[in-house]
């Protein structure tokens, strides 16, 4: 199946989806009827394995065989060729590789999601990802459907920005903006101008070079902010920023509605 991710990306088409970080099925299969383009499954700060991968895909796979449309992305915990062939095996086609620094470590995330020779991921076909060897064509057609999106989250990661974006494969810029903040001393403070100052420059090397630009927005109005600034590919929010902005907005307003 075509990676709608990749396509997305590759063609410039504007895109919006959720961060998962609960590692439920059950909330993954939920928010995939909800009608996002794509959920990223994080093991970098949730809870999940490899195994709650597998069966937030299964939901995913659930849910659009009773008509939704999304596509399924993992959030590997780290740049490691060993967890990224596991999570691939499980079904994924997009990961996202956090705290990319340079190109050779981008060139390496690139490599490990790819067969030889195009790359370092060891071979297996019995796998989920091929239809536990039913899927004739998996292997030969694998590495054209593989999606590689780099955080640049990091002082060092702006200002090797140009070569990172210049590597073959990598297919979107990810501003991980809380962790650039927090690499400029400026912990929590995402609107400082320095932090401001380095999203343009990822946004200006990925016009340069023709790469998407990704971010995560809290709310619709800074996706709405990011969109206009060029960004194509747009968290909005998370399952648990969902959870507790639903819950303690309905508990305010109910508060207020008791009191008159």
């Amino acid at each position: 199946m075509p990676n709608s991710i990749k396509h997305h990306l590759l063609h410039s088409i504007p895109s919006v989806g959720c961060w998962l970080t609960l590692a439920s099925p059950a909330v993954t299969e939920l928010l995939a009827h909800c009608g996002f383009d794509w959920l990223v499954i994080d093991t970098e700060h949730g809870p999940g394995d490899v195994q709650d991968v597998a069966a937030q895909l299964r939901a995913i796979d659930a849910a659009n065989a009773q008509g939704a449309r999304v596509t399924g992305a993992v959030r590997v915990t780290t740049n490691d060729a060993a967890q990224v062939k596991r999570v691939m095996d499980c079904g994924a086609l997009t990961l996202v590789f956090p705290n990319i620094d340079n190109a050779a470590q981008a060139q390496a995330a690139v490599a490990s999601m790819r067969f030889p020779p195009s790359g370092v991921r060891g071979v297996a076909a019995m796998v989920r990802a091929g239809r536990y060897g039913l899927d004739a064509h998996y292997v030969e057609l694998a590495n054209s459907q593989a999606c590689a999106i780099i955080q640049i989250e990091s002082a060092v990661a702006v200002e090797h920005i140009d070569s990172i974006a210049q590597v073959e494969g990598v297919d979107c810029l990810f501003i991980g903006t809380a962790d650039l903040c927090a690499s400029m001393g400026l912990l929590g403070q995402p609107g400082h101008h320095t932090v401001t100052q380095a999203i343009d420059q990822v946004l200006e090397a990925g016009r340069r070079y023709s790469k998407a630009v990704g971010i995560f927005a809290t709310c619709v109005e800074q996706a709405c902010h990011y969109r206009e600034r060029g960004v194509t590919f747009i968290a909005l929010h998370s399952d648990t920023g969902w959870l507790a902005k639903g819950a303690v907005g309905a508990l305010e307003a109910f508060g207020s509605t008791s009191q008159k």
